[in-house]
């Protein structure tokens, strides 16, 4: 993601959903904006808070794992900043997290930890998944994705 075979001005669009988190929301809104023509679209979902204020265990979860996750207002800024027209955003339903991420991740984790009885490192990654599921159910009303769509100026 931080290599893309593209050219200067070559795309109308870019579409990357629950993956610039990869190289960070601002870098990839800078370092994409080249690719795209005049006028392009790029499409983003990124992990945002909703409240300017949270508690500490959603906060403090978020900072260890992903500390450029920001406001719906700041991202925002963010992409004008890097050159583009916010057209549209929007919060992603409670059920693309729900049925649509977390339900089929259980049958995964159970085959994972099958296969790989009594490892720690296994059980480790399927604990911290697991708790990380369980902040969500807690504090969804403080974060999720949101879907940003803007065109390049």
């Amino acid at each position: 993601m931080d290599n893309l075979p593209f050219q200067d001005e070559e795309l109308d669009l870019i579409w990357s959903e629950g993956a610039i988190y990869n190289i960070g929301f601002e870098r990839g809104m800078y370092e994409w904006n080249r690719f795209l023509k005049k006028n392009g679209f790029i499409a983003v979902t990124e992990a945002s808070w909703f409240t300017p204020e949270r508690p500490a265990e959603i906060e403090d979860f978020w900072m260890a794992n992903y500390p450029e996750i920001d406001t719906i207002p700041n991202k925002i800024a963010q992409m004008e900043k890097a050159g583009y027209t916010l057209t549209a955003h929007f919060i992603l339903p409670e059920n693309c997290w729900t049925e649509h991420f977390y339900a089929p991740q259980f049958p995964a984790q159970e085959a994972f930890l099958k296969k790989y009885p009594g490892n720690a490192a296994a059980a480790d990654l399927i604990a911290g998944q697991r708790y990380e599921e369980s902040l969500y159910y807690k504090y969804k009303e403080y974060y999720g994705y949101v879907f940003y769509i803007g065109q390049k100026r």
